[in-house]
C-alpha cells in the first residue's frame, strides 16, 4: 500500500493528521511553502509532514512532468487531496489504481470550485457540509463517495463554518478511509448538467452596496469576515472596515441608503431594505461615525 497525499490549510492538517494516526503508508506529500503572511489558525501541512518524518515536497506546479514522474514512480494505490490548491491533472490522476480523492467544502454538486465557504455565506445558505468525491478532469465533478451535513448559524462567519467543517470532514474521513484504500469506497455519480463552479474572490470584492438589502450585506460582512480580509465601505475621509454586523428593521423614520443613524447606543447605516448594524467596524483615525453621516453608495 502506497498513498500519496496533497494538501493546503488547516483542512489539510486533519486530513493529513487522520492517515498519519491510522498509521497509512505515506510514501510522499506534497504542499506549499508556508506564507507569513497567513494567520497561524491557517495550519502548517509543511510543519506537520515534516513532523512525521514524511517525504515533504513544496511546489507550485505538481503537474510538472518531473513530479509526474516522481509521482508514478512512487507506484501509490490512492492519492488524497485535502484543499490542495490547485487542479490534478490527467496525467497523475491516471497513475493511482484506486484514483485520485478530494475533499470540498460543500454539498455538490453545489457550490463547485474556488471558495466554497465564501460563496455559500455570501448566499445566504442555511445549510452546509463536505463531500469526498473522485477527481476527474471538470472541477469537483467527479463521483461522490460521502458526505456530511452541518447547519450554518445567522451570524456564522466564514471562520466559523470552516470550524464547523473540520470536524464534518474528519468525520467522513473516518468513516470512508477503509474503503478508499481497499478501492470500496461508494461511487454515486453526479448528473450533468451540473451547476456552473464558482470562481476564486479578491479583497475588492468585499464592498458593500447599500443600496442591496441588509440582509445580503451582513451575509457578505460574515463571508469575509477575518481572518479574511473583511467588508468595507466608504466615509468622505477614507475607508470603513465593517468586521461584524447585524440586519435590523428601520426603527422610525426611514433611512437612505448608506445613512448613519446613531439610536439607542447603535450605529446603524441605510440599506435598499432595512437597516445595517455596524457591531464592530473601524472608521479612519479610529474614529465613530456621526448620526447623519453619509457613507458613499
Amino acid at each position: 500500500m502506497s498513498v500519496v497525499v496533497m494538501a493546503n490549510s488547516k483542512m489539510g492538517c486533519m486530513g493529513l493528521g487522520v492517515l498519519i494516526e491510522r498509521q497509512v503508508p505515506i510514501s510522499a506529500v506534497f504542499t506549499y511553502e508556508d506564507d507569513p503572511r497567513e494567520d497561524a489558525w491557517f495550519g502548517s501541512v509543511k510543519q506537520l509532514a515534516l513532523g512525521a518524518r514524511l517525504p515533504t515536497f513544496l511546489t507550485e506546479d505538481v503537474n510538472a512532468p518531473e513530479w509526474v514522474e516522481r509521482i508514478r514512480g512512487l507506484k501509490p494505490d490512492v492519492i488524497f487531496s485535502f484543499y490542495y490548491r490547485h487542479m490534478i491533472k490527467k496525467p497523475i490522476r491516471e497513475i493511482p489504481r484506486f484514483g485520485c480523492v478530494n475533499l470540498h467544502g460543500s454539498l455538490l454538486p453545489k457550490y463547485r470550485g474556488r471558495c466554497p465557504i465564501n460563496w455559500q455565506l455570501l448566499r445566504g445558505e442555511k445549510e452546509s457540509g463536505v463531500t469526498l468525491h473522485y477527481i476527474v478532469r471538470e472541477a469537483d465533478a467527479g463521483d461522490i463517495i460521502d458526505q456530511e451535513r452541518v447547519e450554518i448559524g445567522p451570524e456564522d462567519t466564514a471562520k466559523d463554518l470552516y470550524e464547523h467543517l473540520l470536524v464534518a470532514g474528519e468525520t467522513a474521513l473516518r468513516r470512508n478511509l477503509n474503503g478508499i484504500l481497499t478501492g470500496t469506497a461508494p461511487r454515486k455519480p453526479q448528473i450533468p448538467p451540473l451547476p456552473a463552479a464558482f470562481g476564486g474572490r479578491k479583497p475588492d470584492d468585499g464592498r458593500l452596496d447599500w443600496t442591496r438589502s441588509a440582509q445580503e450585506l451582513h451575509d457578505l460582512v460574515r463571508a469575509v469576515a477575518p481572518p479574511w480580509p473583511g467588508a468595507f465601505g466608504y466615509a468622505s475621509d477614507g475607508k470603513v472596515m465593517v468586521w461584524r454586523s447585524r440586519p435590523h428593521a428601520v426603527p422610525g423614520e426611514p433611512l437612505a441608503a448608506g445613512q448613519v443613524r446613531i439610536e439607542k447606543g447603535l450605529t446603524l447605516v441605510g440599506t435598499g431594505a432595512g437597516a445595517l448594524e455596524l457591531v464592530e467596524y473601524t472608521a479612519p483615525e479610529n474614529r465613530a461615525l456621526k448620526d447623519g453621516e453619509q457613507l458613499a453608495v
